[in-house]
């Protein structure tokens, strides 16, 4: 029987990936890894996970019959999930926007390096809500990502978190002030399809993770098999969790 989550990339299963494969672990997910500089074989692309998380993965060690076979899973109802890095979306170098998954990610993608590194407040400002932010005080306990991928939802897509920017100075009087610029997509998902698929523009790991790893009123410590513990926050587990589950379609 398959595993729940075929999960690629985010470097290494010891490094990056011991994130998301601890709280995949922490909530009872199962999954099989890929790391980052090694390509899938066609029979993990084929077989009837729930779900595929591509987390700053390039499209280059995926062969062009893979991801024909990942669009194909996922018109017949396999969940996909694409998470922000260098190696996704565009990125450094990502290379997707001339890929099939194009036509099924909810988001359109530039033509050009779509990082952003910022050191300014990128407040996560929840949109609309859902399962997936259920119970998560985004609201009251605002937090902030260090990064992401610039891209913007297709017309039938639904934006659930928004990227709020903001520019801060000080004062003469020495209070700071901090004052909104702009705002753009975080989390786009689409349900109008058979399977459940996400974009989310940020990373899941350190750096561009930023804050939002330490989201939480408690710390939680985590670690997959063979990989290394990781210490998070509680609710920062938990929304990962939940974008894993939602769509895997386990939530």
């Amino acid at each position: 029987m398959p595993k729940d989550i075929l999960y690629l990339g985010d470097t290494a299963y010891d490094q990056q990936a011991a994130y998301l494969a601890g709280i995949m672990t922490h909530f009872g997910i199962t999954f099989d890894y890929v790391a980052s500089d090694i390509s899938p074989t066609d029979e993990q692309i084929a077989a009837d996970y729930k779900a595929i998380i591509l987390s700053d993965y390039p499209s280059k060690l995926l062969s062009e019959t893979q991801l024909e076979i990942i669009v194909e899973k996922t018109n017949m109802g396999r969940g996909l999930l694409m998470i922000g890095g260098w190696e996704t979306y565009v990125g450094l170098d990502g290379g997707y926007e001339n890929t099939p998954l194009a036509k099924i990610l909810p988001v359109s993608m530039q033509d050009v390096d779509d990082r952003n590194n910022n050191y300014w407040p990128c407040f996560v400002d929840k949109q609309i809500d859902h399962p997936i932010a259920a119970n998560l005080p985004f609201d009251t306990h605002a937090t902030t990502v260090g990064g992401f991928n610039a891209f913007a939802p297709k017309s039938e897509a639904i934006t659930l978190l928004n990227i709020s920017m903001h520019h801060a100075s000080k004062s003469p009087n020495g209070t700071f002030a901090i004052t909104p610029t702009q705002s753009i997509p975080l989390l786009v998902i689409n349900q109008n399809e058979a399977a459940n698929v996400a974009c989310f523009a940020s990373d899941v790991a350190p750096h561009w993770v930023g804050p939002l790893v330490d989201w939480g009123d408690q710390r939680l410590s985590a670690q997959a098999p063979g990989s290394n513990p990781v210490e998070i926050g509680n609710w920062y587990a938990q929304f990962f969790a939940n974008l894993v589950k939602w769509t895997a379609k386990m939530l």
